[in-house]
């Protein structure tokens, strides 16, 4: 293990880094909340300004792979596709299979300049997250109960808010409903077998009334299904607490662009489209765990030092009165003082584990235990 190996293994480096993810998450969050009185005056205006804010938050995430741990990111896709990224709305349709599949997602977004006004449809739990589910409330992310018949309406109501949105937008969509273990796979293929449906190796059942009303709610806005398939080389298993400690990865991603008008309008149609382009998307894995690649040609967009020096901001803007604070504490001697400073760093490093076991495999919801719709 090299030094700087050995530096980011370290507790006190998590301990900085969670620290001023923290603080920094807390400031933007207050700054979106005075924006508010904004909202009344110039909406476009006001979603520009926290598009900007909420870039503050999430490239830090996005940072922290990509240049803290170091991990790759291939992108497998048609090269006359590839232009389009970035230039109009789309839905992003990814496999939830790992720890850091989202975060996978958000540097495909930030790659191509549209991480700050991504979307997402999240469970309503996530909302009350502190820093990440404070800046999706003022982000307009769509949250949903999973509770099919309260979920209908107040989906396709926030879906409709983003017609006008003032930027274009990848609005990113899990449709297993929740990441795949052994468990949920045996029991979602029996509701397959019972349903007549053919058997998925690599993935659940995809519930399909959640992706009717995206795609019915998103026509004539979106342009375009990106159906996005990920895998990591020699079956790696990330984590998010492998990234803060700074191991780097190795992720595949394959693309494929799909016009949305493509896509039938009748609901029937469209759950036996979604069904078959999940047949496909486990043809490719299965490609990808015999030869350890996806089909189609490698054409990868490079990291871009905007998440790298959000970063360092951030840093040098949290962390400067931080020292100068610590400092004050040891000069005075006082073992009070030094121990409430012993337990706040503490309580931020709690936090930040906290909120990122809210991401582990075995803290996802049952939901897709439950029968498929």
């Amino acid at each position: 293990m090299g030094l700087l190996q050995f530096l980011k293994s370290q507790f006190l480096c998590h301990l900085i880094i969670c620290y001023v993810f923290l603080v920094s998450g807390l400031i933007v969050n207050l700054i979106q909340l005075c924006t508010l009185p904004l909202w009344l005056v110039s909406k476009q205006l006001a979603r520009r300004i926290n598009i900007r804010l909420g870039y503050c938050i999430a490239s830090q995430m996005v940072a922290a792979l990509e240049w803290w741990s170091g991990t790759e990111c291939t992108l497998y896709t048609d090269p006359k596709s590839y232009p389009l990224y970035g230039k109009e709305n789309a839905i992003v349709v990814l496999n939830h299979t790992f720890e850091i599949d989202f975060l996978c997602g958000w540097t495909f977004c930030e790659r191509f300049g549209v991480l700050g006004s991504s979307k997402v449809l999240a469970k309503k739990e996530l909302a009350y997250v502190p820093v990440i589910g404070w800046m999706w409330y003022f982000l307009e992310i769509v949250f949903c109960k999973r509770k099919w018949e309260e979920d209908r309406t107040t989906v396709a109501q926030s879906l409709q808010k983003l017609r006008d949105y003032p930027e274009n937008y990848w609005f990113l969509l899990y449709c297993e409903g929740t990441r795949f273990t052994p468990k949920k796979h045996q029991i979602s293929m029996q509701v397959a077998e019972s349903k007549g449906l053919p058997q998925l190796k690599y993935h659940l059942l995809p519930r399909t009334k959640g992706f009717y009303v995206t795609v019915q709610n998103l026509r004539g806005t979106a342009a375009a299904i990106y159906d996005s398939t990920l895998n990591f080389r020699n079956n790696e298993v990330p984590t998010l607490l492998g990234i803060l400690n700074g191991k780097k990865y190795h992720a595949d991603l394959y693309v494929r662009r799909i016009p949305l008008e493509s896509v039938p309008e009748d609901e029937m149609e469209c759950a036996a489209w979604l069904h078959k382009l999940y047949q496909e998307k486990d043809s490719f894995q299965e490609q990808y765990a015999q030869t350890g690649h996806f089909p189609g040609p490698i054409v990868s967009p490079q990291r871009r030092l905007w998440s790298l020096i959000n970063w360092l901001f951030w840093s040098c803007v949290v962390l400067y009165p931080l020292g100068l604070l610590l400092a004050q504490l040891f000069i005075s001697g006082s073992v009070l003082t030094i121990a409430t400073a012993v337990v706040v760093c503490s309580a931020v490093s709690m936090g930040i584990r906290w909120m990122i076991g809210q991401t582990e495999i075995d803290k996802g919801s049952n939901y897709g235990t439950l029968n498929n719709n």
